[in-house]
């Protein structure tokens, strides 16, 4: 995202990853992979690089700025 992108929005990978070891432990004390349950991404986050935007000569909303988890002026 510091290299140029101007708007990211996705999953949080460090929240995947603690998910992911609640599943390695539950295998490790015996429980069947195929019986643990699918479990879909609960924490997004956006992102806005600033100088993009300012490169772009673009205006963002202050609501889509006021919404965004981090913003990158680099």
């Amino acid at each position: 995202m510091k290299d140029g992108g101007l708007i990211s929005y996705g999953i949080v990978p460090s929240d995947s990853f603690r998910r992911a070891g609640a599943y390695v432990d539950a295998i490790l004390k015996g429980a069947k992979a195929a019986d643990l349950p699918v479990q879909q991404p609960t924490k997004f986050e956006l992102v806005i690089n600033l100088k993009t935007a300012d490169t772009l000569a673009l205006t963002l909303p202050p609501t889509l700025l006021a919404r965004a988890d981090e913003l990158f002026n680099v």
